[in-house]
């Protein structure tokens, strides 16, 4: 059995895809599972949406950002 430690990388908000697992600045950890483009018709903004059966969460920020991702 291999042991991994945890390992955050820091990205800019352009380089999420689905699938990857984000830390908002506030600490929440957030599954990627969908990813809205132009949010709310704003081309700078992205949403990032966690849609699992343990919750619904969705979180934008400007394409301009930086957010940390473990993949």
């Amino acid at each position: 059995m291999s042991l991994m430690s945890e390992e955050w990388t820091t990205v800019g908000v352009d380089q999420i895809t689905a699938g990857d697992t984000i830390r908002l600045q506030s600490g929440m950890i957030l599954e990627v599972t969908t990813i809205e483009e132009a949010f709310m018709g704003r081309p700078e903004m992205r949403a990032f949406i966690e849609d699992t059966p343990q919750r619904w969460y969705k979180q934008p920020m400007p394409t301009s950002a930086t957010v940390d991702v473990k993949r």
